[in-house]
């Protein structure tokens, strides 16, 4: 049965298509295949929810939560070609040079292609399942020809756009085989999430987090394969360029980033190896054990840390330091103000989570009201630096990152002796968004905050957009919270929760 418009309209849909619609509205004409594409996809990705709606049985979704298919896989390419229209303006006042402006529209597509192959995975596994005679699924053929006329038009425009910033032929290919690679890559991230973290994540919160990770990924890939080409070969006889100007705090937390996505399949693969040579010892006791994996884990953890994400960090960015060696550096240059900033942030921090701590163990407040006190805590801890100290800020903000994932690795995995102890404090401030596997609301607050500053590095001419995620956070969405809990009355969506 197929929805009518006005009933398969509702608040969260109604908010993404004004969202993409603004942007659309802003576009030069040079970039009307972008716009094409993107009008596409938000076609495409709203079909393919209202097809989901109702029958998320295909995987384990966090319970509760619509599927936001639609939400999901529009939002990455949307802020990726509004960073395009800013970075054309600059280019016509020849304010950044070519090479800019093609990176970002590579990223463009390839955040496009990412969400469009699980797009197309999605779609195929709700045909499967209808083939099957699933009761839950019901497509018919204009389903499947509606379907396959989106990816073959999406497909044409990418085709389309990519043929003019390439030179050659092979150079059209190449781009093409890479944004294949994407779409691959997403796929099979996502089947990787939502089947290792079942119940944790709606299917357009797993989508949106794979786009990103293959994206960022995928990037710094490009770079290295770009640098080892320009280091074994002599540069005048390469021509290859990959991306922009890299600053070196951005290097600093891709770097970090790295070395941790390293670290856990390294400590995996060696646990793995420890159990089944000492499976058959069972004099150990459980507490040697314990700390023997709890050695390898820090070990492991260090190596990485000091050795192989550094190694990284200077093929691909020529330091004069060692990078952790850099960073007391930077920290040190401004040594009243960024000690102050820290010494600042420390108390802060230390004052309001031993008081909300208390809080939540003692008071019968709801946990998603004492959980905004946090995001106003992020106003005031965020902000005057933002003001005041924006480069010491990016390389904060990946401090803040790398230390949550260590801390969720530590939690998941109850290596000792802190394992026991971080999730009992951290399952203090979770609520029903989050699962006993993963609890992720921390690193949204961060990654919200951080995302508006790191992307509006470079080129800006719209000095609000730093704010905008600390203040839509930490001001628009506790007041939303708080106000919607007390007196709303309607539903944001059929499934949600939320007022």
């Amino acid at each position: 049965m197929v929805a009518s418009p006005l009933t398969a309209m509702n608040g969260e849909r109604a908010v993404v298509f004004f969202f993409v619609f603004r942007v659309l509205s802003s576009l030069p004409l040079s970039l009307l295949p972008h716009a094409l594409s993107l009008s596409l996809l938000s076609v495409f990705s709203l079909f393919v929810e209202i097809r989901a709606d109702g029958c998320l049985s295909l995987f384990k979704t966090r319970p509760g939560a619509s599927s936001g298919i639609m939400l999901g896989a529009v939002t990455l390419p949307t802020m990726m070609l509004s960073k395009l229209i800013q970075l054309s303006r600059a280019f016509s006042l020849q304010q950044i040079e070519i090479g800019e402006l093609e990176h970002m529209t590579m990223q463009f597509w390839a955040a496009s292609a990412c969400c469009c192959g699980v797009l197309i995975f999605l779609s195929i596994l709700m045909w499967r399942a209808s083939y099957n005679k699933n009761p839950h699924f019901s497509c018919s053929v204009w389903d499947a020809k509606f379907s396959l006329s989106c990816v073959i038009l999406f497909s044409v425009v990418c085709c389309i756009s990519l043929a003019t910033i390439s030179h050659t032929g092979f150079n059209t290919a190449l781009k093409l085989l890479w944004l294949l690679c994407h779409g691959f890559a997403a796929v099979k991230l996502i089947q990787h999430l939502l089947n290792t973290f079942p119940c944790c994540a709606s299917i357009g919160e797993a989508l949106l987090l794979t786009s990103g990770l293959v994206l960022y990924f995928g990037d710094m890939l490009a770079c290295t394969i770009s640098k080892v080409c320009r280091l074994l070969v002599s540069p005048e006889l390469v021509s290859i360029r990959y991306g922009i100007k890299r600053s070196e705090i951005g290097i600093i937390i891709q770097g970090v980033l790295l070395g941790l996505l390293i670290f856990s399949a390294v400590f995996k693969f060696v646990i793995h190896l420890w159990e089944y040579f000492w499976r058959a010892d069972n004099s150990e006791s459980r507490q040697n054990k314990e700390i023997r994996r709890s050695l390898i884990f820090f070990a492991s953890l260090g190596f990485n840390m000091i050795v192989v994400a550094p190694s990284w960090m200077m093929i691909v960015l020529d330091f004069d330091v060692h990078p952790i060696l850099w960073i007391f550096q930077f920290v040190l240059s401004e040594p009243l103000k960024r000690l102050s900033l820290c010494i600042y942030w420390l108390g802060l921090i230390y004052a309001s989570v031993l008081r909300f701590y208390n809080i939540s163990k003692n008071s019968k407040i709801e946990r998603i009201l004492l959980r905004k006190y946090y995001h106003l805590l992020a106003v005031s801890m965020f902000l005057p630096a933002l003001i005041y100290q924006p480069k010491f800020l990016d390389l904060a903000f990946g401090a803040a990152l790398a230390v949550f994932l260590v801390l969720e690795i530590i939690r998941v995995w109850r290596i000792w002796p802190l394992g026991q102890l971080v999730h009992q404090f951290m399952s203090a401030f979770t609520d029903h968004r989050d699962s006993d596997i993963l609890i992720v609301s921390h690193f949204s607050l961060l990654l919200g905050c951080a995302l508006p500053i790191w992307m509006s590095s470079g080129f800006n001419d719209r000095p609000l957009i730093p704010f905008a995620g600390i203040l839509s956070l930490g001001i628009g969405d506790t007041m939303a919270s708080m106000v919607g809990h007390k007196y709303g009355v309607l539903r944001w969506s059929k499934t949600g929760k939320n007022h």
